[in-house]
């Protein structure tokens, strides 16, 4: 039995059908992930400037993750094929789960900007994993399952 040809699932959230969401998780993740290194680096060197990057790096990439996270819940929500897949919701709750433990690192750091240990450093580490997991469902549903993507129907 022949394959069906998968067909294209267009964004709702898209400028000249371009998706926003998988254009704009980029800076928050690069944000989120740094946070990581300048952790080391205050844990490592003791210097202030690395508390202080850490703060404003949890900060924008927390804000810039919900921002981005509008796009893609306007595609979850408004687009019946992507609403349907598993994947997309396992992906969004993901990606709900992940936010939220950054918005609280970068409230414990605003609260105690030198105070990382444990807990800061655990949500930091939390948090980047949780990063990896949504980016796999994330690419999962761009590669395997053609959200976003212009495919060729024929």
């Amino acid at each position: 039995m022949a394959e069906q040809p998968r067909r294209s699932i267009k964004s709702r959230a898209a400028i000249a059908g371009h998706p926003l969401h998988p254009t704009m998780v980029h800076f928050p993740i690069a944000c989120l992930m740094l946070v990581v290194g300048s952790d080391a680096l205050f844990l490592f060197i003791g210097d202030p400037f690395w508390a202080r990057t850490s703060l404003w790096l949890a900060g924008i990439g927390a804000l810039g993750g919900w921002v981005a996270s509008i796009a893609g819940l306007t595609d979850l929500v408004t687009v019946k094929r992507i609403r349907d897949m598993i994947l997309g919701w396992c992906h969004a709750i993901l990606a709900v789960m992940m936010l939220s433990l950054a918005s609280l690192n970068w409230l414990w750091r605003y609260l105690n900007p030198t105070d990382l240990l444990p807990w800061a450093v655990g949500l930091t580490l939390m948090t980047a994993g949780l990063i990896v997991l949504a980016g796999i469902l994330g690419g999962m549903l761009v590669y395997d399952e053609a959200v976003g993507v212009e495919i060729d129907d024929k």
